[in-house]
């Protein structure tokens, strides 16, 4: 079996590092160990901040949700209701697009709903 020195192999690994880390303070930008180290937990956070994005656009789209509805007379979970109930299929995406760009489109979303609300059973 052949004799491996990693020379070349090992100097690309440090130098993927290194230039992760570039901008970084002080040795977390210099020294391998520390660069190392600095870039892990990097990318854990990376990591973190991809799936709280998620999150905090979820609850973005449902503020601005929130308050159009509340301008037209109803709660947050009453819209929502209403909407399912009249067989709106919409996302918080969309809704909450509607409700920003198109003040007119929610409006008429707004009555579909009451309308809905009103129609169904008291339980």
């Amino acid at each position: 079996m052949p004799r491996v020195k990693r020379g070349s192999h090992r100097r690309k690994l440090r130098n993927k590092v290194l230039s992760r880390t570039k901008g970084f303070y002080l040795t977390k930008s210099k020294l391998y160990r520390s660069a190392k180290e600095a870039s892990d937990r990097a990318l854990k956070f990376a990591y973190q901040g991809r799936k709280q994005r998620k999150r905090q656009f979820r609850e973005l789209w449902i503020v601005r949700i929130g308050a159009a509805s509340r301008a037209e007379g109803l709660s947050y979970s009453q819209f929502m209701h209403g909407l399912k109930l009249a067989g709106v299929e919409l996302d918080r995406k969309i809704l909450a697009d509607i409700a920003v760009a198109d003040a007119a489109g929610f409006t008429r979303l707004a009555e579909q709903a009451k309308a809905a609300l009103a129609a169904a059973p008291a339980a």
